[in-house]
C-alpha cells in the first residue's frame, strides 16, 4: 500500500493552536520508519518540503534523529550497573514514557551525563520532593537525561525493543535540514507532558514560543509514525 503523503491531523490532536492571539495550524507529516542510515535532510526533502510554503517551520522529533545517528542501542546490549537499577526505582512512572524509571534507561543517562551529575539531580529531586515539588531531577541532569527514551507498550517496532537516546548535535541536523529545504527548521523533544527545543536554524527562533505551539504533542506519542511537522500561521 503505498504510503498517505497528504499531511494529517493525529487522533485527538488539534490541528490549529492559539498562542498570544495568533492562530498556527500544525501538519503533521507521515514517513517511513526512520532507521539507522536514513537521512534526515533527504527524509524532510521527500516528505515534508513538497508540502511546506514560504514562512513554514519545520519540525523534527528528536527520537527520528537520534535513530539515524547509532544512538538507538538495542535492550538486550545494555547492562545496568546496581546504582542505576537503584535510582530506576525512585523515578516517577507516567503513562506518557518509561523515561529513566527502568534499569537500562538510568544506565545509559549514567554514561551521557556522568555519575555524579545523576547523583547530585537524584538528591535535589528527593529533596525537591520533601516539599512538594516536583521536576528538579531534570533540571539538574540537563537535556541529555530528558531526551532518553525508553520503550512502552505502544512504542514503534523495532524500537520498542531499544532505548534511544538524545539526538547529536541537533543544532548541525536543523541547520543540515534547512539547507536541504529551504525552510527554518526545529528539532524538538516533546511528549503528552511538555517538551523542549533541542536544535534550531535559524538560532534566532525563539524556543518559549515554539514549545508554546507545540504543548499538546501534535506528533503524537503512540504509533502515528509522524516523525515530523509543519508549524504554519494563519493569517
Amino acid at each position: 500500500m503505498e504510503m498517505e503523503r497528504t499531511p494529517v491531523v493525529n487522533p485527538g490532536k488539534n490541528e490549529i493552536i492559539e498562542v498570544d492571539g495568533v492562530k498556527y495550524r500544525r501538519l503533521c507529516i507521515k514517513t517511513h520508519v526512520i532507521k539507522d542510515g536514513d537521512s534526515i535532510p533527504e527524509a524532510a526533502m521527500e516528505y515534508a518540503a513538497p508540502h511546506m510554503v514560504e514562512g513554514d517551520i519545520l519540525f523534527i522529533t528528536e527520537k527520528a534523529v537520534a535513530c539515524t545517528q547509532k544512538r538507538a542501542i538495542p535492550i538486550k546490549d545494555i547492562h545496568p550497573r546496581p546504582l542505576a537499577r537503584f535510582l530506576s526505582r525512585f523515578v516517577l512512572k507516567t503513562p506518557y514514557g518509561i523515561g529513566l524509571a527502568m534499569p537500562e534507561t538510568m544506565e545509559m543517562a549514567l554514561r551521557e551525563c556522568g555519575t555524579l551529575r545523576i547523583l547530585l539531580a537524584a538528591a535535589v529531586s528527593a529533596v525537591g520532593k520533601l516539599f512538594g515539588i516536583r521536576g528538579w531531577f531534570y533540571r539538574v541532569a540537563g537535556d541529555k537525561a530528558r531526551a532518553i527514551d525508553g520503550p512502552c507498550d505502544f512504542t514503534l517496532p523495532p524500537y520498542n525493543e531499544y532505548v534511544v537516546l538524545g539526538p547529536a548535535d541537533p543544532d548541525k541536523v536543523a541547520a543540515e535540514v534547512t539547507a536541504r529545504t529551504g525552510h527554518p527548521t526545529l528539532i524538538t523533544d516533546i511528549n503528552d507532558l511538555g517538551g523542549n527545543i533541542l536544535g534550531r536554524c535559524p538560532k534566532e527562533l525563539p524556543d518559549e514560543l515554539y514549545t508554546r505551539i507545540l504543548k499538546d504533542n501534535p506528533l503524537g506519542q503512540q504509533s502515528e509514525q509522524t516523525p515530523m511537522g509543519i508549524i504554519r500561521r494563519v493569517e
